[in-house]
């Protein structure tokens, strides 16, 4: 489960600056890592990091679910040397696959740890991934020869958007020589996007308040993250847009004065969604809070609404549960 120290690292990365370039506009899906595959040397610039990639990475360690389920979308198992921090379950469609992929600790590695599975690529999901108090930043896996991308989610300074996702997979399919396979999800999710948007089209806007967890204070979904563009696309409105985070606390005052019509509630970690729905059910102080009494929840696992090859299906997820 993320923490708050956690995310607080991840707002004083760099600003965003991602773009990328490639020698070859040609591509080569086998995804060979013998320096045949098109398109290489490539070069990328990721969260004030830039990388030049000779050939695609043989033997890359995901930490976090989200960068492992982009790398296994792409067909990219084989050369997954292992991973880390599991969120929540795996998609169905990737679990033999991930089953397959040696899991080498249950949150972050230690750096000596990391290196004992000799890659020579580490994805990192959040900012904490690349924690500098724990050896493991990416100025330091440079200097033993490993390469690194942070997903953009991670250090952006501006609200992430799903064309953030499409640069994000397009991104990993140029480093790992599969252009092609990347651009065949992008157009399959745009699709799947423009279907739920004309089901979702007209209407007022269903008020959203997001309950990740918390107790004192709401830790809640801001107006910087992924997460609030699909609010936006699923039909809603988040009344914590102006919360210039992707997560972040909220006083409970607050979520009264806003008064949602829904509550989303994350599903990932120790807590159930039944403890929390209880949580904010049994709180005097929400009872006026229309959400509440109308007892109208909706549910999304936290994966979904990180920046990934979910977000496209979390959309039609939630637009479903807000009409």
């Amino acid at each position: 489960m993320r923490t708050r120290a956690l995310l607080a690292a991840a707002a004083i990365l760099l600003p965003l600056t991602a773009c990328s370039s490639s020698s070859s506009s040609g591509d080569d899906d086998s995804g060979k890592a013998d320096g045949k595959a098109a398109g290489f040397p490539y070069t990328v610039t990721n969260c004030g990091t830039k990388t030049t990639f000779d050939a695609p990475p043989k033997r890359a360690v995901t930490m976090n679910q989200h960068v492992t389920e982009i790398l296994l979308e792409l067909g990219l198992k084989d050369r997954i040397a292992g991973t880390a921090y599991l969120d929540d379950k795996v998609l169905p469609k990737y679990k033999k696959a991930y089953e397959s992929t040696p899991v080498i600790a249950k949150e972050y590695p230690s750096y000596e740890k990391l290196l004992a599975a000799n890659p020579d690529f580490v994805y990192g999901g959040y900012a904490s991934a690349f924690a500098a108090g724990d050896g493991r930043s990416r100025d330091a896996l440079a200097k033993s020869g490993i390469k690194t991308r942070l997903n953009i989610e991670g250090c952006a300074k501006k609200p992430v958007t799903m064309d953030d996702v499409y640069r994000e997979v397009r991104e990993a399919g140029a480093t790992f020589g599969v252009k092609g396979r990347a651009e065949k999800w992008v157009r399959g999710a745009e699709a799947e996007l423009a279907r739920t948007a004309e089901k979702s089209k007209g209407g007022k806007r269903t008020a959203v308040f997001v309950y990740d967890s918390g107790d004192k204070t709401a830790f809640t979904a801001g107006g910087r993250g992924i997460g609030n563009d699909i609010i936006e696309r699923a039909g809603g409105r988040n009344v914590m847009s102006d919360l210039d985070k992707s997560f972040g606390d909220a006083s409970w005052e607050t979520v009264v004065d806003r008064r949602p019509d829904v509550i989303v509630i994350y599903d990932y970690g120790a807590s159930t969604v039944a403890q929390k729905k209880k949580r904010l059910l049994d709180d005097p102080a929400l009872k006026d809070v229309p959400a509440i009494k109308n007892k109208r929840f909706a549910v999304l696992p936290l994966s979904d609404v990180v920046l990934g090859v979910r977000a496209p299906g979390a959309v039609k997820k939630l637009a479903e549960q807000l009409r």
